[in-house]
């Protein structure tokens, strides 16, 4: 995963709706119906919030009938979650260029 890729997903978790989303789809799957009810907003402002996510690809949409059901792309938040993780800091790996 690229640093390009990284900070998408960063812009896109960085609203908290978005990120309760997010949340929401760590358990499976669901119908827009279910997260619209969950947030109380308007249609138009749901799919602006998906959009994000689908595009920045943590999200998968998926369309049955009217409706679109949404999931984690699996993949994606593990090398994104691999990502993050790489960027602890480990105080054996400290380097000083310092003298005391």
């Amino acid at each position: 995963m690229n640093s390009t890729e990284v900070a998408n997903i960063c812009k896109a978790l960085g609203d908290a709706n978005r990120l309760e989303i997010v949340q929401m789809l760590s358990n499976g799957e669901k119908c827009g119906c279910i997260l619209l009810e969950k947030f109380e907003i308007k249609q138009p402002t749901l799919s602006h919030h998906m959009k994000i996510l689908v595009e920045c690809g943590l999200v998968k949409d998926r369309k049955e009938g009217k409706w679109h059901h949404y999931s984690l792309c699996d993949k994606q938040f593990n090398e994104y979650k691999m990502f993050i993780e790489s960027l602890t800091c480990k105080p054996e790996m400290k380097e000083c260029c310092c003298e005391k």
